[in-house]
């Protein structure tokens, strides 16, 4: 059934495609291509009419399912033959019925071959492309990141040379996509060669450490007062803007920001306009979210998923954001392949400097606890566990006030359980964790790969 249902979508998203021509922005990469994509969103809607997916659909099922703007209707054969009536209806109409002008699709790479599955169906008029980073996430069905970048970088060149790839100047294996296509190319980053430039504090951010510097108080361990977010620059052309976003924390929000600028910029929208729209986009749940905790603490909320690279910075946040105590919660990193082990140990070195409190989940997280005590950490400070609900019986009694902790893994560890019992508010975690469906709530936590 899924091979017909494939075919049957790609068709019809071909032929809607066709008839309505809208401008299509492809988003790929391996950290941050959802946080992008839902930020182009919210820039572009302010002028545009545009659709991007509700959920997380990036492959040649979801692909689809967003540019006809229908849901997944699982098994359910009568709901996919009201829903395919209703795209027949809608192509043979003669009257244009309010089709979007803009999709913002994400394009997601499992193994080689994927991106061709995805342009099959729809070929971007832009690309955007987040980060690949040493260590990409889905490396176990790749030789090397070399050759992930190799099939995300289809992307751009399937660019028309009068299209614009929108490439972070950060990441060497990004940039070096310039190569790929003869398209307008629009760079953005810290780096000072970025077009769009992402600033703070008057100058570009040196290291993920200093990234919420020009925040108050924040160098003072014994306060434990979180600022509300982040505040930086966007710089384009000799024009500076300056960008608020409250509830988010960390680099990978203005990634995204600035990534979205390059968007804007590129459909004719200026400084202004992206900085305003910017102002009300908040990061989705599970990326970098800050909740009230049980007995007055705090926790950020980086469940959504894990690679090396996003563990990275989500650890350099919790070390430069206040708390009594920094705790780091942190579930395995899968997909990783041959580079599991390195790539978990190289956290353990990291959390060592960035957390009080290291608490372990999962059988590759034991090679971050060791790298951990290799690096100084005392024994009594870390602590490890099976899975998210043995997680739970061992965190919960030892929060204490103004504690600050940080909860972060790979989707398969379903660290959001973590979230949802030490969160201060449990009945609100439909509106604010991630995989709240009936279907994640009813999934075994322990991965089976």
């Amino acid at each position: 059934m899924k091979n017909i249902l494939r075919i049957i979508l790609a068709t019809f998203a071909r032929a809607m495609i066709h008839k309505h021509n809208p401008t299509i922005i492809g988003v790929t990469g391996s950290v941050g291509k959802t946080s992008a994509r839902l930020a182009i969103y919210a820039v572009l809607k302010q002028k545009y009419r545009v659709r991007t997916a509700e959920k997380n659909y990036n492959n040649e099922i979801g692909l689809p399912l967003t540019i006809l703007g229908i849901p997944h209707h699982g098994r359910n054969i009568l709901k996919w033959a009201y829903a395919f009536v209703r795209v027949i209806w809608r192509l043979s109409a003669s009257v244009s019925d309010r089709y979007p002008q803009v999709l913002v699709l994400e394009y997601g790479v499992d193994r080689r071959g994927d991106m061709d599955i995805s342009l099959a169906i729809a070929k971007p008029n832009i690309a955007v492309v987040t980060a690949i980073g040493g260590i990409p996430a889905h490396v176990e069905f790749f030789k090397d990141a070399r050759e992930i970048a190799a099939e995300k970088g289809k992307l751009i060149a399937a660019l028309p040379v009068e299209g614009w790839a929108i490439l972070n100047r950060d990441d060497c294996a990004a940039a070096d996509m310039r190569e790929k296509t003869p398209a307008h190319i629009l760079t953005f980053g810290r780096e000072s060669h970025a077009e769009v430039r992402i600033i703070f504090n008057d100058a570009p951010v040196k290291n993920s450490a200093s990234q919420n510097a020009a925040l108050p108080d924040q160098s003072k361990a014994e306060n434990t007062v979180l600022p509300k977010g982040i505040a930086f620059k966007l710089e384009y052309n000799g024009s500076v803007v300056p960008v608020r976003l409250e509830g988010a924390f960390g680099l990978p929000p203005a990634y995204a920001a600035a990534a979205a600028a390059g968007a804007g910029l590129a459909l004719g929208m200026n400084l202004i306009e992206i900085s305003e729209a910017l102002a009300g986009w908040r990061p989705p749940p599970g990326r970098m979210r800050l909740l009230e905790g049980k007995n007055h603490s705090r926790i950020l909320d980086d469940t959504y998923n894990a690679a090396p690279d996003a563990m990275r910075s989500a650890l350099e946040t919790l070390r430069s954001l206040p708390g009594k105590r920094r705790i780091a919660v942190l579930g395995d990193m899968l997909e990783l392949g041959r580079y599991a082990e390195q790539a978990h140990r190289a956290i353990g070195d990291l959390a060592a400097d960035s957390a009080d409190l290291l608490f372990c989940v999962g059988p590759r997280a034991k090679f971050i606890a060791d790298a951990a005590r290799r690096r100084g950490m005392s024994a009594e400070r870390i602590f490890l566990f099976d899975d998210s609900l043995s997680a739970i019986e061992g965190l919960t009694p030892m929060i204490e006030e103004a504690d600050l902790i940080l909860v972060k893994g790979s989707q398969g560890m379903r660290m959001e359980r973590v979230v949802k019992e030490i969160m201060a508010e449990p009945a609100r975690a439909k509106y604010l964790l991630v995989r709240q469906e009936p279907y994640w709530l009813q999934k075994n936590p322990t991965p089976t790969q």
